[in-house]
């Protein structure tokens, strides 16, 4: 009977060691995480492609992951899907919508961590305006890119709004070592690969719009590496919001509709969507950098937006927002990260 019960005692600790929440466990606690979000690319429109070889450069030398797919489209559902949980069934683009939902700088505040999020071409920390400048099609700065001020207990809190800054100042506070526990970059359109109708930056030169964004990462990613204070368990996310998009009607104008981890269902008979059915975000670019992250590494393990929101709840003890709480579906990103560190 001993022998039998030591025998149950490790195939259940074996079961055990494979659990979702157990999972969390090999996560380090992280000292600053960094969130890049591009824009509108898939995964095999840039690794590879001679208009991005710092991105790939990145793949190959840190850690990939293969199966990340954004929640949904368009771009503002997956900015508020990486930041509260959930897309909270918007589908649209709509600068006016707003969100009184609690979200990561909640959660943030709630455990004394700090945060920044630095906007380029942002004219103005706390800027409240939906574009800048003010011409929707020819804006550098779009408040659909920027999550903080959609949600209304940022946008009206001047403390908060005052953590909404322009990316200029992210050079000195690398340089002083006052660098956020938690920080949000997002480049302006022309440098985030989206692009505009016309002039800046077209749309139909998505050559120099994989280059800009190439650059940019080339540009800031090192600032961040040689900060003061940065540690070996300091992250960089690199990521795209959504798949490309090509026009097709079937997925309401994106390359694809493939999801996972709870991306929305939709009704037949939508314009989105005309078929139904799930509604994700289509396959793109994940990559992370650091100290303490896997070298040259990798992952088929599935993920998406939530898998980097639920990480981060994980590593610093947050409470689990919206769907990251459904741990079964949404892993963490520990596959990335060398355990012990």
């Amino acid at each position: 009977m001993r022998r039998l019960l030591t025998v149950l005692a490790l195939i259940l600790s074996s079961v055990c060691a494979w659990s979702p929440r157990l999972q969390a466990a090999s996560l380090p606690k992280f000292d600053h995480v960094v969130v890049i979000m591009l824009e509108n690319h898939s995964d095999a429109s840039i690794l590879g492609d001679p208009a991005a070889p710092t991105i790939t450069k990145y793949a190959k030398q840190y850690a990939y992951a293969a199966n990340f797919y954004g929640v949904t489209h368009p771009s503002l559902p997956n900015y508020i899907a990486i930041t509260s949980g959930s897309n909270w069934y918007s589908n649209s683009d709509d600068p006016t919508q707003r969100f009184n939902h609690w979200n990561v700088v909640d959660e943030l505040e709630a455990h004394h961590i700090s945060w920044k999020a630095y906007m380029q071409s942002l004219p103005s920390a706390g800027f409240a305006d939906n574009f800048y400048p003010p011409n929707e099609n020819t804006a550098l700065y779009v408040i659909r890119h920027d999550p903080f001020m959609l949600y209304d207990d940022v946008r009206n809190n001047p403390k908060r709004r005052a953590k909404v800054v322009p990316l200029d100042g992210l050079t000195n506070d690398a340089k002083r070592g006052t660098l956020a526990q938690f920080i949000w970059i997002s480049p302006d359109i022309c440098k985030d690969m989206h692009g505009t109708p016309e002039e800046p930056c077209p749309y139909a030169k998505d050559a120099d719009l994989r280059r800009s964004g190439d650059d940019f990462v080339k540009q800031w990613v090192p600032v961040l590496l040689h900060a003061k204070g940065w540690t070996k368990r300091s992250v960089i996310f690199i990521l795209t919001d959504e798949t490309t998009y090509n026009g097709d009607k079937a997925t309401g104008g994106w390359l694809n509709a493939d999801g996972c981890c709870d991306s929305p269902m939709l009704p037949p008979g939508t314009n989105l969507l005309p078929k139904g059915g799930l509604y994700g975000g289509g396959k793109i670019p994940f990559i992370a950098i650091g100290g303490g992250v896997k070298r040259g590494y990798t992952s088929q393990v599935v993920y998406n937006h939530y898998s980097v929101l639920r990480t981060i709840e994980d590593s610093w003890g947050l409470t689990r927002l919206g769907l990251t709480s459904d741990v079964e579906n949404v892993r963490t990103l520990a596959d990335l990260f060398a355990t012990p560190l």
